[in-house]
C-alpha cells in the first residue's frame, strides 16, 4: 500500500506597509473632505468645458453639493445597511428613487429658480425650470455621485469582510496547530516514560542516562518546541537523543544508523516536525522483542530543501499490525494535518508500506 500526499509550491502575496500613507487613510474626515473637493472639480471643469463658463459650472456645483451630500450619506449610512447590504433589494431601489426624485424636485423647484438662476445666470439660464425634462436632467446630475460612493461604499465593505475573514481563518488555524501540539507532546511523553520505566524493572546502570537525556529532551519539549519555528539543529539534536534514548532501551537487539548530509547552518523548521516518523519507526517496527531488527534514518539537507527519509522492517506479527494500525491513525492525520498549514505547497510526503518494511519520506522547502 503507497499513501502519497503532494502539494505545489505556492507563494503568498507581498504586503507593503508605509506608516504615512496608512495613517492619512485613517483620517475619514480629510478622506471625505478630499473625494468631495475632487468631485467638484472634476464635474466643475466638466461642466465649464461644456457651458464654456467655468465660474458658473465651479458656483453651481458648490451650491448643488449640500443636497447631493444629503442624498449620498443617508444612502450610505442609512438605506444600504438597512437595505441593500439585508439583501431586501425591492425597498432599496424603491426608497432611494424616492429620495433622488425628491432631491432632484428640490433642485428644480427651489435651488435652481430662487438661487441659481437669480444669482449666477439671471440672463443667460433657461427658464424650463417646470419642464419635465429639467426634473429628468436634474435625477441623472445627481445619480453619478449616488452610484460613484455606492460602489466606494460596497467594496469598503467587502474589504472589511474579507478581512474579518482572513483574521478568523488565522486565528482558527493557530488554535489547531496548537491543539495539535498538544496531542504530540503528551503521546511523545508516554512512549519515553515507558522506555525509562523498562529500564528501571531491569534494573539497568543506564537509568539515570535516560533521566538525563529525558531531562534535555523535556527542556527542549516545554520550551523550544512553544515557539513557531526552531533552528534545524536543535531539531536534529533532539531527534538523536531520541534515538540514543532507543539504543539504551533495545541495545544490541535493533541496528540503528541515522545519517546527516548537507549544511544546517541558518535553517528553519517548525518544532517537532521530525520527530513523530523516528518515533513510529521504533514504536511500530521494532517495539517487540524480535532479533534483528533494524532502523534507517537519513537527513539530507540541499539549499533550502530538507529530506527526511526514515525506513524499519516490520519484526514480527505484531509489529506488521501496528504498522498498518499507525497508516491510518491519529499520528499521521495530526502530522499531516500539521504539514498542511504550516507548509502549504511547500512539502511532499510519501508513505510505503510494504510486506517486510515501512518506509516514510519527507521534504519540505525551509524558510
Amino acid at each position: 500500500m503507497e499513501i502519497k500526499l503532494s502539494t505545489a509550491r505556492a507563494f503568498g502575496p507581498t504586503t507593503w506597509s508605509i506608516p504615512e500613507v496608512r495613517s492619512v487613510t485613517q483620517n475619514r474626515l480629510l478622506l471625505h473632505a478630499a473625494f468631495w473637493a475632487a468631485f467638484v472639480v472634476f464635474f466643475g471643469l466638466l461642466y465649464g468645458s461644456y457651458i464654456d463658463d467655468y465660474y458658473n459650472a465651479f458656483m453651481i456645483e458648490f451650491v448643488e453639493l449640500p443636497f447631493k451630500m444629503l442624498l449620498v450619506y443617508f444612502n450610505m449610512y442609512y438605506l444600504m445597511p438597512r437595505y441593500l447590504l439585508d439583501k431586501r433589494y425591492l425597498e432599496f431601489f424603491v426608497y432611494l428613487l424616492l429620495l433622488m426624485g425628491a432631491i432632484a424636485a428640490m433642485m428644480q423647484f427651489v435651488l435652481m429658480p430662487f438661487l441659481i438662476h437669480p444669482l449666477f445666470c439671471p440672463i443667460t439660464c433657461s427658464q424650463d425650470d417646470l419642464t419635465f425634462y429639467r426634473f429628468i436632467k436634474n435625477g441623472v446630475n445627481i445619480s453619478y455621485v449616488v452610484a460613484i460612493t455606492a460602489v466606494i461604499a460596497l467594496l469598503k465593505n467587502w474589504y472589511r469582510h474579507q478581512q474579518s475573514a482572513q483574521t478568523l481563518t488565522k486565528d482558527k488555524l493557530e488554535a489547531e496547530l496548537k491543539f495539535l501540539k498538544a496531542q504530540i507532546h503528551p503521546h511523545f511523553l508516554f512512549n519515553t516514560l515507558n522506555s525509562l520505566y523498562s529500564l528501571t524493572l531491569k534494573k539497568s546502570d543506564t537509568a539515570p542516562e535516560v533521566v538525563l537525556k529525558l531531562s534535555s529532551l523535556m527542556d527542549y519539549m516545554l520550551y523550544d518546541a512553544n515557539a513557531a519555528k526552531v533552528p534545524l539543529e536543535k531539531e536534529l539534536a533532539y531527534i538523536k537523543n531520541y534515538v540514543a534514548l532507543e539504543k539504551m532501551r533495545y541495545g544490541e537487539r535493533v541496528d540503528v544508523k541515522l545519517t546527516e548530509t548537507g549544511s544546517i547552518a541558518g535553517k528553519q523548521i517548525a518544532p517537532m516536525m521530525l520527530l513523530p516518523f523516528v518515533e513510529n519507526a521504533f514504536k511500530h517496527g521494532v517495539s517487540t522483542e524480535t532479533e534483528n531488527a533494524w532502523v534507517r534514518i537519513d537527513v539530507k539537507v540541499a539549499g533550502e530543501r530538507l529530506v527526511l527519509l526514515v525506513e524499519n522492517c516490520k519484526c514480527g506479527v505484531k509489529a506488521s499490525n501496528n504498522t498498518r494500525d499507525m497508516a491510518s491513525g491519529i499520528g499521521l492525520k495530526n502530522l499531516q494535518r500539521r504539514l498542511e498549514l504550516l507548509y502549504e505547497g511547500k512539502f511532499k510526503l510519501e508513505i510505503e508500506d510494504e510486506p517486510e518494511n515501512y518506509a516514510a519520506m519527507l521534504e519540505i522547502e525551509l524558510d
